[in-house]
């Protein structure tokens, strides 16, 4: 299969929704109208509860692992880049006009193929960061740690589809869901640490959704 078509069919299955197929099909709600307006596992619960949560979930982390899939073992750039195109389907779907969720779910799809020690660290960051009622920063943690670990447990070839998912995440991290509205080098750090748009757990009104999938 070339090159071409694995990147394009890994787009494609990232971009699917699923979390918002299946609130709209068991509630009827467009998650891009409800809260954050972020189509995602965390936004499907607030709707539908667990088991819909579950079944978008496992949907959402097998897309991911399309791309590196039909790449195989032989082509590990082909692979990273196709891993990178399912995120960045997923967080920025066609189908929802460029709507979607923060990636993580498919990260964790593309990395279990043949980097789980990268699946590892992604969910350890997110279950340490909800544990301390600080999802985002766990999340961030994790992120940073993502490189090194692949690098070190899988050589270059982990390194490299470590950052390639890497880079939607932070960028769906920096750009959320909407402009904010202090543009300051401080808005966008606060982003990238905690996935809001300032320091304080308080100012609701500026506030980003905490990270899900």
């Amino acid at each position: 299969m070339s090159a071409v078509v694995v990147v394009g069919l890994a787009y494609l299955a990232g971009a699917i929704p699923f979390s918002n197929l299946v609130a709209r099909r068991t509630r009827g709600v467009d998650l891009r109208t409800v809260g954050s307006g972020t189509v995602s596992g965390t936004s499907l619960y607030d709707v539908a509860g667990f088991v819909p949560l579950a079944v978008a979930g496992i949907c959402d982390v097998a897309k991911g692992a399309v791309g590196p899939a039909l790449a195989g073992p032989d082509r590990p750039g082909l692979a990273a880049v196709a891993a990178a195109a399912g995120v960045a389907g997923h967080n920025w779907s066609p189908f929802l006009r460029g709507a979607g969720g923060r990636g993580i779910s498919p990260a964790l799809g593309a990395l279990l193929v043949r980097n789980w020690p990268g699946t590892a660290v992604l969910l350890g960051g997110m279950t340490a960061g909800r544990l301390a009622q600080e999802t985002a920063l766990g999340s961030f943690v994790a992120d940073v740690a993502l490189v090194p670990v692949l690098s070190r447990s899988r050589g270059r070839p982990g390194a490299l589809v470590g950052a390639a998912v890497l880079a939607p995440l932070v960028a769906k991290r920096l750009l959320g869901n909407r402009r904010p509205l202090l543009r300051a080098p401080s808005t966008y750090a606060a982003r990238l640490v905690f996935d809001r748009d300032t320091w304080s757990r308080d100012a609701h009104e500026d506030q980003q959704p905490m990270p899900s999938s």
